[in-house]
């Protein structure tokens, strides 16, 4: 009996949307695509803001969503996108986070080192091409901006892109904050092409500096908010000390596929591999790793022997978070070394096992950048702008690179003045 690929997908952002494509339909139904029902989009967020346990598979959609939203708005304006074209743009979109494993960030620091989500997304991608016998290659061109039609790729990847139009307006949603909320639509209407560069109409322009300022907000007050920030560093510190550990040979048991992992069984070399085998295998694993491998695992760490990383662990678990001070100078090597030695008294730990209770780091935020390709705006005279030019608001502010420094340590050792 043939199945019914044309689906209704119910989207508590964008509503109704149309799976109107077998290969689409076939994709979703794929085990590398289910997989990102079980990988949260905002990792820890969720520590901060109860309500953000979405997932990156229902992300995936809702950019698929858009990109077909803006290609009907061109074709409707005459750019040229053939069906195939469309299909491949849409496909390029759906699987541009397949690379994502847990807890994404802190696991490419700490145990699949070497070797970027991006790259990991292109791997599953050529993989998928092959099962697909072939039918994924111009969806890999327009992925890796190797298509004749530029403005395709930048429908996926830009400064305007429709990934950050799904996340903005999804995060805030699921964060219950209104810093993200943008006119979506109004700036996919203003959309069209020229010179093979995705434009916005000049009507569009404040929608787009809505969307600018909202990116730097949902940095400010999510993606980089201070316990967020302090979470996902002890999570970073956590793997790092059960590899430790591993390396050493002491017994870290993992569930599911994390063990091949933090024993380094799987290496990045494993995913370049020319033996296809090889690098087959290394994907296979890979795609068995989501969030439950992970915090199931942690939660068996509390009762871990090593003091260190039942600590870690337990705080994970429990939200017993490290305090974090932010400043907007670097922190004076004094103060940094008092801290070490009052962690070291209060604890009864050595140097080494400190530094796993103590980061020092920064973090940036800058939404418009000026040295990629810029946002154009399109006027009736048919010229074109870049948006700070075009803005009759002053928007360095927003291209400029903010850097704040921040120390993060437990809550009952005072770092002083």
């Amino acid at each position: 009996m043939k199945q019914n690929k044309r689906k209704i997908v119910n989207d508590p952002v964008w509503g109704f949307i149309d799976l109107n494509s077998g290969l689409l339909f076939d994709l979703i139904e794929h085990p590398y695509f289910q997989r990102l029902r079980r990988i949260r989009q905002l990792g820890l967020t969720s520590l901060v803001y109860s309500g953000a346990n979405h997932t990156r598979f229902e992300h995936c959609i809702g950019s698929m969503y858009l990109v077909q939203t803006a290609l009907q708005v061109l074709r409707e304006k005459g750019v040229d996108i053939t069906d195939e074209e469309a299909e491949s743009v849409s496909v390029a979109i759906l699987l541009h986070d397949l690379g994502h494993g847990p807890f994404s960030h802190a696991l490419e620091e700490s145990i699949v080192k070497g070797i970027s989500h991006e790259e990991l997304s292109l791997l599953f991608m050529l993989e998928l091409n092959d099962e697909f016998n072939g039918r994924l290659d111009l969806a890999i061109r327009i992925f890796l901006d190797q298509y004749p039609k530029h403005f395709l790729h930048l429908l996926v990847s830009s400064q305007l892109d429709m990934d950050r139009l799904d996340f903005l307006k999804r995060d805030s949603f699921y964060c219950g904050v209104s810093e993200g909320v943008v006119s979506s639509d109004r700036i996919i209407k203003m959309l069209d092409v020229r010179n093979d560069q995705l434009v916005v109409e000049a009507k569009g322009i404040y929608s787009v500096e809505k969307f600018l300022i909202a990116r730097r907000m949902m940095y400010w007050q999510v993606y980089l908010h201070k316990t967020v920030v302090s979470a996902e560093r002890t999570l970073v510190n956590l793997l790092r000390r059960a590899s430790s550990l591993a390396e050493k040979g002491e017994e870290v048991q993992c569930a599911g596929a994390f063990s091949r992992f933090l024993n380094g069984e799987v290496r990045a070399s494993d995913f370049r591999s020319n033996d296809l085998k090889t690098r087959n295998l290394a994907l296979d694993r890979f795609a068995g790793l989501d969030d439950s491998d992970i915090l199931s695992t942690i939660k068996g760490w509390i009762s871990h022997s090593d003091p260190v990383l039942s600590a870690l662990s337990e705080r994970i678990v429990n939200r017993k978070l490290m305090k974090i001070k932010i400043s907007q100078h670097p922190f004076s090597e004094s103060h940094l070394k008092e801290l070490k030695e009052k962690l070291q008294t209060k604890f009864g730990i050595s140097e080494e096992e400190s530094n796993y209770f103590f980061t020092v780091g920064e973090m940036t935020n800058n939404a418009y950048q000026p040295d990629e390709e810029a946002i154009l705006i399109l006027y009736k005279n048919g010229k074109l702008k870049d948006i700070r030019d075009a803005s009759d608001i002053n928007l360095e502010g927003l291209t400029k690179t903010v850097r704040k420094h921040f120390v993060c340590y437990p809550a009952k050792i005072s770092l002083g003045n």
